[in-house]
């Protein structure tokens, strides 16, 4: 999801030392998922707020899909801005730049009086997040071998818990201390940068590459266009929920259409910029770039609705509903322990079609079951996608691509797959202001549904991640 970044962080080479000295993957992992966690809990907390938010502000429940929709939007589109400034920046100092930003657009939206202003901090904040996770997975991914897929799948298991739980997280402070609050809580980041202050020098570590003139060159035109592209595709799937008119609708469709249309002659023009063309057209990257963006937006449209479907079943408030949430995080602990084992065993294609079957049925399962019970069910099912696709697919970039390539194909996934974070909410809020809840969750399920199918078909990357590395990395 990068630009062109040749050779800016290794994901195959060891972080300093040789291998002997080499971090080990699950000690690293910790601290690299602790970095994460104010994102992730950002991401559950204000699903436990939206209807306190919505009353608050005096605006429909499903504008309030924005306050979500935003925060996975900008977060996307910040990952491959960050990746492209790695180019020229440590790790390090893309995560301090992404920090700072996560905190004030979090404090921005936390003092916003109106959902606009929210919305504003919410897209900075995004933005900010963006650029902290994909620091934390240069890191990562520049282990080798099993290393990668232990700090991986570390960092996926308390990136999923961080989410989850955040539901309980967000329901206690907006009891105790107001929505406000709870918006307020990725500020908390910022005393995180004291231990990554600590730890500079394993960030420092990777991104010492090679930096050549295309490296200094930002493609301004593809990135623009992207964002474009991304934007409108998510404003125009709620438009209704939010009240577009017919005439800005269009207008957000027609300026859609024309970033497409600029994409590819962009990509045409310029095959090495902000989107390579050898990196989308290898063989495996837009499958699995679809396959993992289609299990987040069936997590992140089932995490919009299950605070407030839990609520009107039992008539509490937001902290029995995180509170009820709660189990649903463990299983995404237990999901990431399963996928390690899995993938030493199934293909990394086979494993994201398992990811997706468990997603689609969380979906169905709150889709078509009354109750709490369901709801829970089905987030538990979705978690589970949730916590492992991550890992599994941006872990699967280096062995699609050649080796110079790696770091941009894992920005690119890491796009795709995070920007179906964005898309869930906003389809189901969209829809659920045409057709009932069940029926707009029932559709939302088509897409990790075609996740299944791309999982299922595609053969390319085999091999176990690890394994490739292993062998001959850069092979696929």
């Amino acid at each position: 999801m990068e630009t062109t970044m040749p050779q800016t962080i290794r994901s195959g080479e060891p972080l300093g030392g040789g291998a002997a000295h080499g971090p080990d993957g699950r000690r690293l992992g910790l601290v690299l998922g602790t970095l994460v966690l104010p994102m992730y809990v950002a991401l559950g907390a204000p699903a436990v707020a939206l209807p306190s938010i919505g009353r608050a502000l005096g605006v429909p429940f499903g504008a309030t899909a924005w306050i979500l929709a935003a925060w996975s939007l900008t977060s996307a589109l910040a990952m491959p801005v960050a990746g492209r400034l790695m180019a020229r920046w440590s790790p390090f100092r893309v995560l301090v730049a992404g920090v700072v930003a996560l905190s004030a657009g979090s404090a921005l939206a936390a003092a916003g009086p109106t959902l606009p202003v929210v919305v504003i901090g919410r897209l900075i904040g995004g933005a900010g997040a963006g650029a902290t996770v994909i620091a934390v997975f240069a890191v990562a991914t520049a282990l080798p071998g099993r290393h990668r897929l232990r700090a991986l799948g570390t960092v996926a298991a308390a990136s999923a818990t961080a989410s989850a739980c955040g539901t309980l997280v967000g329901g206690a402070v907006t009891a105790w201390l107001g929505w406000r609050a709870v918006l307020a809580i990725p500020v908390l980041a910022l005393p995180l940068l004291l231990v990554a202050s600590a730890d500079r020098r394993a960030f420092t570590g990777v991104g010492g590459g090679d930096r050549d003139g295309a490296a200094e060159r930002f493609d301004v035109v593809g990135a623009a266009v992207l964002s474009v592209l991304a934007g409108s595709l998510i404003t125009v799937l709620q438009a209704h929920s939010v009240g577009l008119s017919a005439p800005v609708t269009l207008a957000v469709a027609a300026a859609g259409a024309l970033a497409a249309v600029g994409l590819w002659w962009r990509v045409r023009r310029r095959p090495d910029g902000f989107v390579p063309r050898r990196v989308i057209a290898a063989r495996g990257v837009p499958a699995a770039g679809l396959v993992g963006g289609a299990v987040f937006a069936g997590y992140y449209g089932v995490l919009f609705l299950a605070p407030s479907l839990i609520e009107q079943a039992t008539g509490g408030g937001a902290l029995e509903a995180g509170a009820l949430l709660v189990p649903a995080a463990a299983c995404s602990v237990l999901a990431a322990r399963l996928v390690g084992a899995a993938t030493a065993r199934f293909t990394a294609w086979q494993v994201s079609a398992g990811l997706a079957a468990l997603t689609t049925l969380g979906v169905l399962v709150v889709s078509v079951f009354n109750g709490p019970i369901a709801v829970i069910v089905g987030v538990a099912l979705t978690v589970c996608g949730f916590a492992g696709a991550q890992a599994v697919l941006v872990g699967l970039a280096p062995d699609l691509v050649a080796a110079d390539d790696r770091d941009t194909a894992q920005g690119l996934l890491t796009f795709m797959v995070n920007l179906g974070g964005g898309i869930g909410p906003a389809a189901v809020a969209g829809l659920s202001g045409i057709v009932s809840v069940p029926v707009a969750l029932a559709v939302l399920a088509v897409l990790p549904l075609a996740g299944l199918v791309l999982g299922v078909t595609r053969r390319p990357g085999a091999r176990h991640p690890a394994d490739a590395v292993d062998s001959q990395p850069g092979k696929s």
